[in-house]
């Protein structure tokens, strides 16, 4: 599910949003963003489903399905559509669960570009 839907859906507005205006110099590409959020929505509407049935995607257990998400997950939260997140809130709880795994918080530390 996560490479034939999640990521076509949520990698668009990763790099419209962050990667192409600030590494290319390049102007977000509105109607991508909005092409996407609309992909997305309906991922989520489907993980939302799946996520009210157990704690994580494949049962109550973390796996490879869950740490998979990560990557593009964690950038999409540092764009101004992160909030679509709160229209589904098994999905936000999930989201968070993964977020406060302290291996977790050691790997996003290391993916958060240095300020020179």
């Amino acid at each position: 599910v996560d490479a034939q839907t999640y990521n076509p859906a949520i990698s668009p507005i990763v790099y419209e949003c962050l990667i192409n205006p600030m590494m290319r110099g390049i102007p977000t590409n509105d109607k991508v963003v909005a092409e996407s959020l609309e992909k997305l929505t309906k991922v989520l509407e489907v993980y939302e489903a799946r996520l009210s049935k157990s704690k994580f995607l494949a049962g109550d257990f973390f796996s490879f399905a869950d740490l998979n998400h990560f990557p593009y997950t964690f950038y999409f939260m540092g764009t101004p559509h992160a909030v679509l997140f709160d229209s589904f809130p098994h999905v936000k709880a999930w989201w968070e669960t993964i977020m406060a795994r302290p291996a977790v918080q050691r790997m996003a530390a290391k993916m958060v570009p240095n300020k020179a």
